[in-house]
């Protein structure tokens, strides 16, 4: 009985390891800004907040705290969180993956593979310099679109989230 027990236990931690171990490797996955496109313009009563950033870039990182709390927070309120790495590709696993963990980041993140910025940024915000921290709100079905270049002042930042947080049986 203890033995039985024993390789139970044995078994049990070995297969959350291997999911906890699955899980991570597919924490971030790599697009292109056509698939990103996609989610933006995809229509939905739900509104997106799309935070850009990189694990070199010392303001994304100090405010990311505060979208991953927000992102807890609004949750169950039809708001979705996107946080889209700038990060090359080549770090996914030695640089963004650790501080995604290090960090307990929950949020859905993407790691965005477009190296001509000047190609894409305007379809973000046509007035968008290309600096990160950089978050676009959008909710097609209200037709509301608001961007924010650098470290957003949080106070703005809540007060548009919540004119753009859907009301429950609001269609």
């Amino acid at each position: 009985m203890f033995l039985k027990r024993n390789i139970l236990m044995l078994i049990l931690g070995l297969y959350l390891s291997v999911i906890q171990a699955f899980s991570q490797s597919e924490k971030v996955r790599v697009i292109r800004f056509e698939d990103l496109r996609k989610e933006i313009n995809h229509v939905t009563d739900t509104t997106l907040v799309v935070h850009f950033w990189a694990t070199w870039c010392k303001p994304c990182v100090e405010e990311l705290p505060n979208y991953e709390k927000l992102s807890q927070e609004y949750a169950k309120k039809r708001i979705r969180f996107l946080m889209v790495s700038m990060d090359f590709p080549k770090d996914i696993k030695d640089k963004v993956e650790p501080f995604i963990a290090k960090n307990s980041i929950n949020s859905e993140v993407v790691l965005l593979d477009e190296p001509d910025y000047n190609a894409w940024i305007d379809e973000i915000d046509k007035d968008w310099s290309g600096t990160i921290p950089a978050t676009l709100m959008v909710n097609l079905t209200m037709r509301k679109r608001i961007f924010f270049e650098g470290q957003a002042k949080m106070d703005k930042f809540l007060e548009e989230l919540k004119e753009m947080t859907p009301v429950a049986g609001e269609n």
